[in-house]
């Protein structure tokens, strides 16, 4: 072997032991042994030699490149052994240690209110009905004694689709609606769903949820309505409620009666708190819907889900339920 190639076997070897990490090693791989490497110049040179001298010259090359190869394999799995015992020792495992666990997901605390009014209308005789968010005008306002240029409907300012004819329920009353016109008398059932109305701030919100309840039968009178709405009251909040009924005007009942029951409040005192609306069905709306207010007569009620679920857990602003704060919703769970 000629002395440059012992040379250059020596620097290259020595080269190769002191690479400290696959980058390296890969530069001098590419140095070596690469299209325009040393030892694959070396090699190119052979076409312009005469045989014999090409046959031994060629086989000296040959031999250098085995050897570099050699030591290049042996120093990359060394390298990848060193990288491997640094990387178990960075991430060593204490198995001596309790496990952390998983995260607990729970109910959103409306939904936590919306089953538990439904369950207490439910023991109380009451049969859940849902119906579409998208109404029209007739289910929404005329069915409900609330024709074109009745006022109330400016308080309930809503969105309304392109079409014109149609808009997103400003209550869960078509519900009922849709009810009484597809069946017979008795009916009890509770309405829970989302509601959108143009209103915004912290007892308001553009889209919240209402529970509305109907009982229409034979001689249903206003005992019938207080005894169900104290019993829920009494039940929802864990406490003989005293509830005060206060006339009020709403145009599908008559008479109307806003619910304020006594309450506590720390930094207000004792005092009187409307908490729902409620009525017996006027018999316009048992008109718009074939039933004969001769015979029968019922009440209704309704109520928003969020004040019900701010006043059981104590929630000054209605819009934390929307902002998706997880420390505030990791205190439902």
């Amino acid at each position: 072997m000629s002395p440059n190639l012992d040379e250059l076997l020596g620097v290259a070897q020595a080269d190769i032991a002191a690479a400290g990490d696959a980058r390296a090693l890969d530069a001098l791989r590419v140095d070596l042994l690469g299209k325009k490497g040393r030892v694959t110049e070396l090699l190119k040179s052979l076409g312009g030699m005469a045989p014999d001298e090409r046959k031994v010259f060629g086989g000296e090359v040959n031999r250098i490149r085995d050897a570099l190869n050699l030591a290049l394999d042996a120093r990359g799995k060394f390298l990848a052994d060193v990288a491997l015992q640094a990387r178990l020792a960075s991430e060593t495992i204490d198995v001596t240690l309790p496990g952390r666990g998983e995260g607990v997901g729970a109910l959103h605390p409306i939904s936590r209110t919306i089953q538990r009014i439904s369950a207490l209308f439910n023991d109380l005789g009451f049969e859940t009905v849902e119906g579409p968010e998208i109404e029209d005008d007739f289910h929404n306002f005329q069915a409900l004694n609330i024709p074109e240029s009745h006022p109330a409907r400016a308080m309930q300012d809503t969105f309304y689709l392109k079409d014109g004819a149609r808009l997103l329920r400003t209550h869960t009353s078509p519900v009922q609606i849709r009810t009484m016109l597809a069946r017979r008398a008795p009916i009890r059932i509770i309405c829970p769903g989302r509601v959108y109305r143009v209103d915004y701030d912290r007892t308001h919100s553009p889209m919240f949820h209402q529970i509305e309840g109907l009982y229409v039968a034979e001689k249903v009178s206003l005992a019938d309505l207080k005894y169900d709405i104290t019993t829920f009251l009494s039940r929802f909040f864990e406490r003989e409620v005293e509830a005060l009924f206060r006339p009020s005007y709403f145009p599908f009942v008559e008479p109307g009666a806003d619910v304020h029951i006594k309450w506590d409040d720390p930094e207000k005192g004792t005092r009187w708190l409307e908490v729902m609306g409620c009525g017996m069905v006027h018999p316009n709306v048992l008109k718009a819907v074939g039933i004969d207010p001769e015979v029968f007569s019922g009440y209704a009620f309704g109520m928003g889900v969020e004040r019900m679920a701010m006043l059981r857990y104590g929630v000054s602003d209605l819009r934390d339920f929307f902002t998706n704060d997880l420390r505030f919703l990791a205190q439902f769970q």
